[in-house]
């Protein structure tokens, strides 16, 4: 999966466009479990949170980025409003979900299409979040020590927390200079989105605690659903994507 995904990254197009939207809609499956409605419901929850974030990511690929904001801020909106007409239906939480599950794909559609750098932007992007996990997991194992937030997540550690920091940022430095950027500033923003990240990480671990489940579901058998893959990427990905477009209005270097 991550080499058919990494492939879709490269290629890019509509191939990643197809896999963010096919992403977006697990996503908005596994969130209609995490929100703890009835099973009958599942399907009518998933089309109500997935459908206009898939709109948004389809108009920002179609060159209509106003059509596609538009489509984002409607969504928590529209949601809301059709659930409060379902009895049954967490209003709140489909607004919410709607954001969750839709920053993120907009966000990596558009540092891949229309950011400069386009694919390096995301490649980036993606061995930062990368090394974050991996490093975090490593140093925690290895130290261990006093408990990050043991109500919510008892595995994780703050030596976990420091090593993903730290690893983030020489990773993401690293990177930076081959790709032929500077070191200090990609340093700066990996080390930030390795908090981001883990940020993202605890805040699905709250949700699966809130629903009484282990896993946000069961599409990779023995690791859980995508959301419990990718947890720490859906609070990065938009704000790399924020800090990115930041840069290029403020005159930077992207």
């Amino acid at each position: 999966m991550a080499i058919g995904a990494l492939g879709a990254v490269i290629v890019g197009g509509w191939p990643f466009v197809a896999l963010v939207l096919a992403a977006i809609l697990v996503m908005a499956d596994e969130w209609s479990r995490l929100a703890a409605t009835a099973e009958p419901h599942r399907f009518g929850l998933t089309l109500l949170t997935g459908a206009l974030p898939c709109l948004a990511v389809v108009a920002m690929t179609a060159g209509a980025p106003a059509l596609a904001l538009a489509a984002m801020i409607i969504a928590p909106l529209a949601g809301a409003g059709v659930a409060l007409s379902v009895p049954g239906w967490p209003a709140g939480r489909v607004a919410a979900g709607t954001i969750y599950v839709g920053l993120p794909g907009l966000a990596l559609v558009w540092l891949r299409s229309h950011a400069p750098g386009g694919s390096a932007h995301l490649l980036w992007l993606l061995l930062v979040v990368c090394a974050t996990d991996i490093c975090a997991y490593l140093v925690g194992r290895t130290i261990g020590g006093p408990k990050l937030a043991p109500r919510i997540s008892p595995g994780k550690t703050w030596s976990g927390l420091c090593g993903g920091v730290a690893g983030a940022s020489l990773t993401g430095g690293i990177a930076a200079m081959a790709l032929g950027a500077g070191y200090g500033l990609a340093a700066a923003v990996g080390a930030l989105l390795a908090l981001v990240g883990q940020g993202g990480d605890l805040f699905e671990s709250a949700l699966k605690r809130r629903a009484g489940v282990k896993d946000s579901g069961h599409l990779i058998p023995g690791h859980g659903g995508l959301l419990d893959r990718i947890d720490g990427l859906v609070f990065a990905a938009p704000v790399f994507a924020g800090l990115v477009w930041l840069s290029l209005h403020a005159g930077g270097a992207p």
